[in-house]
């Protein structure tokens, strides 16, 4: 089973944009890196998206593989296939891991999050990629700890539920 991507962590970017990638998430980016092994830089691609999209998606090699193959199946011409095409490929940089444990948000980008020097990235894990924000955007949008997506929820609320059924044979196999 491949590794997730999981937890979030602050991270502080300097003056050029340079910021520590958690060390966590670099396991998993060197997992879903093909060509990546001990001595080498692991890659991952960055998507900055659509203009509306204030913060950045990032995916494994291995990742992005699969989203260019269902990509690749899309009708070509259509709508949905050139927004697609717009989002994980022309709004799309490889970025590569230093021996430091740092990448370089290239200007573009930071802009695109009006991340300033001295600020703090958010990295939030989510299973298969992991979202680079900035700090007061992610609150503007989720609250201070996550608050919006848990009004309706009591205290005794099981976020299981949600999930799909799965056989009772499976379960066993687990």
């Amino acid at each position: 089973m491949a590794r997730r991507f999981r937890s979030t962590y602050h991270q502080k970017v300097d003056g050029k944009g340079r910021v520590s990638v958690p060390a966590s998430f670099r396991r998993v980016i060197e997992k879903g890196d093909p060509d990546w092994t001990e001595g080498l830089r692991p890659n991952f691609i960055i998507v900055s998206g659509l203009k509306y999209q204030k913060r950045l998606d990032c995916f494994t090699i291995t990742a992005m593989e699969q989203i260019e193959d269902r990509i690749d199946q899309m009708q070509p011409g259509t709508r949905e296939r050139k927004e697609m095409e717009l989002t994980y490929h022309a709004n799309s940089i490889e970025a590569q891991i230093d021996e430091d444990g740092r990448i370089i948000l290239p200007q573009n980008l930071r802009d695109k999050l009006a991340l300033l020097a001295d600020e703090k990235a958010r990295f939030v894990g989510l299973n298969d990629h992991f979202q680079i924000w900035k700090n007061e955007t992610y609150e503007s949008v989720y609250g201070v700890d996550d608050d919006a997506l848990d009004d309706d929820k009591g205290a005794d609320y099981d976020p299981r539920i949600l999930l799909p059924e799965t056989s009772r044979l499976s379960l066993r196999d687990v």
